[in-house]
């Protein structure tokens, strides 16, 4: 809700304010006789002077006061400038600007049950200062540790800062328990971790959000910025996946071997350069594939005989 109530330009109300200065002066020269009868009134003008100054505030871009008034919640201040407002007002200054937080990795089960280290890195800002402020307890979290009831700016987005590290925590572990860290299966379509990118970016987001919008604060991005398998199965994980790459590999290194032995078959039939009987093509065949997918190169053998028993 935007504040509606009393408010003046700071430089008006400087001006009618510094007019009490001479006012007072005025009145007791003219006035010296009578003092006494005048006291009350200038008491009264001298604290009205003093009363004001507290009415008195600057505030910048992207910048917002929760306006109470004796308990009572009057609205949200969110003007640019210098102004002046009622001097028991409690102003509670609070910054709109998108924030930062980097939450460390944490330890947690992924679908399959497999350990994993997954950290994220989120930017958000507030968006309802009434729930921000009366929703969740953030004037206690940012008295906690001083002793005072003066709460700054900066403590007061500390203590939301808090919050939302506690419920990112929570929102992470939910969604890695949803997906597993990898396929264990070869071209299964399931969505992980690993390879989810932007759609797992896009559930983290989602899930922060609904979390936060009780407390009036908003995810303007999430993303996962680590995700590693916990130490204790990492070495064992880091073999399956070399296995795996050697397999692939090594499928590819026989896909080709066979369509070189192809070309090379086909080769010799067409232009006729020598007649195997298909023993001979069996044998070329298989020392053909020893020789395209060993691992070392192969010694050639030399065989000076003839084809023909």
């Amino acid at each position: 809700m935007t504040y509606k109530g009393m408010l003046m330009n700071g430089f008006l109300a400087l001006f009618i304010n510094l007019l009490v200065i001479p006012v007072l002066g005025l009145l007791a020269i003219y006035y010296s006789n009578s003092l006494a009868v005048l006291l009350p009134a200038l008491i009264v003008l001298g604290l009205a002077f003093f009363i004001m100054l507290a009415g008195y505030f600057s505030q910048e871009p992207n910048e917002a006061r929760v306006m109470v008034f004796f308990g009572k919640y009057e609205g949200t201040f969110t003007k640019t400038g210098f102004y002046w407002v009622n001097p028991f007002m409690d102003k509670k200054k609070l910054s709109l600007r998108a924030r930062n937080l980097d939450v460390e990795p944490i330890k947690v089960n992924d679908k399959v049950g497999n350990p994993i280290l997954i950290g994220l890195v989120l930017v958000w800002k507030l968006k309802d200062t009434y729930k921000a402020m009366f929703e969740i307890d953030a004037q206690t979290m940012a008295d906690k540790g001083n002793g005072s009831l003066g709460v700054t700016v900066a403590g007061r987005m500390n203590a939301f800062e808090d919050f939302v590290r506690v419920q990112s925590d929570a929102a992470l572990r939910q969604v890695a328990g949803e997906y597993a860290y990898d396929d264990t299966e070869q071209d299964s379509g399931e969505l992980t971790l690993r390879g989810g990118g932007e759609e797992i970016n896009d559930q983290l987001e989602k899930r922060l959000n609904e979390r936060l919008a009780m407390a009036g604060m908003e995810i303007v991005e999430a993303r996962i910025n680590y995700l590693a398998y916990a130490p204790e199965i990492a070495a064992v994980m880091l073999r399956r996946q070399q296995a795996s790459a050697i397999i692939t590999a090594r499928e590819k290194i026989v896909e080709g071997a066979v369509s070189m032995v192809k070309m090379a078959l086909d080769k010799l039939s067409v232009e006729e350069i020598v007649e195997l009987d298909e023993e001979k093509k069996a044998a070329m065949v298989s020392n053909l594939l020893v020789v395209l997918c060993a691992d070392e190169p192969a010694q050639p053998v030399i065989n000076s005989g003839t084809l023909n028993h």
